[in-house]
């Protein structure tokens, strides 16, 4: 298993990081124990969750990830081998998560905090992340962004002092962001080294095959201001391993059993789908493990975050690690995006 930095922190975290946003809707607590298990075998040493997790997120099932995360380290007591990353919800409709008063305030963020730490039975967290943003602003897809000069957002600077706060107090040891913009990334990192307030070591946003976007604007950023790419949905829901081509909805698969998530589901996205399982054929190699292996071997990824539902699936994906693409591969995977850039954003 390759390490790498985690922004500027000196903190080294393996290239792939355990996904856990299944366990407690889609995995049982004894599957999700197995999966750790088996993560730590490789080598994993990241294990990232947020408070809203599973997914989809529902009031039945709100923060169950965390208490099973919190119930495997009361079993093993492995706490301190771990990097433990969670997250705080921003503004949406949830009404079940702290009856819908999401801004990433003081109130909310130093609440959500708590909480996560008395399910995840820990005392601190290595990184925490922002989930989504607090402000109106284009993400989850939306690729065109409409100014509202009305918004009423919590100001990034009382977002910061909190955190600032919570890291002070030893509650949280690295702070990062997920589904941000390159101009709110810019301002974070601006707001941090101006006030002297922590800087963001980390951004989580989607990155595979069928979604470079992050490459526009986001990878330049990331390099350069070492905030790195913890690239979430890697496999596009399991689509770039080519189990849904020709219509097919395997048991127990996340597009068959939610209607929901069909974001890498239209007919561009399937058609560069079928091109990327040709391709890795032809070179004879798994479709999932050369979809992995492109997005864990881009310079501006510090961690690859791959879940599974069996420990078969992620067996196979933890191998991915082990491959290097060739140029041949490589180049054939620019042809492909040439044809069809980004039909998935």
């Amino acid at each position: 298993m390759e390490y790498r930095e985690l922004g500027r922190t000196g903190l080294n975290v393996s290239a792939i990081t355990l996904g856990t946003m299944t366990w407690g809707e889609q995995n049982t607590e004894a599957e999700a124990f197995e999966q750790i298990r088996l993560a730590k075998d490789a080598k994993v040493n990241v294990l990232d969750t947020a408070e809203m997790y599973p997914v989809p997120p529902g009031a039945e099932t709100y923060a169950t990830t965390e208490r099973i995360i919190g119930n495997y380290f009361r079993t093993y007591g492995d706490r301190a081998d771990w990097v433990l990353a969670s997250k705080v919800v921003g503004p949406g409709r949830m009404d079940h998560i702290r009856d819908g008063n999401l801004q990433l305030d003081r109130k909310n963020i130093t609440q959500a905090l708590e909480a996560s730490l008395k399910r995840l039975n820990t005392d601190y967290l290595d990184l925490y992340q922002l989930h989504w943003p607090d402000r109106k602003t284009n993400c989850f897809g939306e690729l065109g962004y409409t100014h509202d000069p009305d918004n009423q957002s919590t100001p990034i600077e009382e977002t910061l002092e909190v955190l600032d706060e919570l890291v002070k107090a030893g509650k949280v040891r690295h702070i990062g962001l997920s589904n941000e913009t390159p101009w709110g990334t810019m301002r974070f990192a601006q707001l941090a080294e101006s006030r002297g307030w922590p800087r963001a070591v980390s951004i989580q946003n989607p990155y595979n095959l069928l979604n470079r976007t992050f490459e526009v604007g986001l990878a330049e950023i990331a390099l350069r201001e070492q905030i790195g790419l913890l690239a979430y949905s890697p496999l596009a829901f399991g689509v770039l391993a080519g189990k849904y081509l020709n219509g097919a909805r395997p048991a127990k698969a996340r597009l068959t059993l939610f209607e929901r998530f069909q974001r890498y589901n239209n007919p561009q996205a399937l058609a560069a789908t079928e091109a990327y399982v040709k391709l890795a054929r032809e070179h004879g190699l798994d479709a999932a493990q050369m979809a992995l292996a492109f997005v864990t071997q881009q310079p501006f990824v510090t961690s690859n975050i791959i879940g599974a539902t069996s420990l078969e699936q992620l067996a196979s994906n933890l191998e991915s690690a082990q491959l290097v693409l060739s140029a041949e591969v490589l180049e054939g995977i620019e042809a492909i995006h040439q044809r069809q850039p980004n039909p998935a954003p």
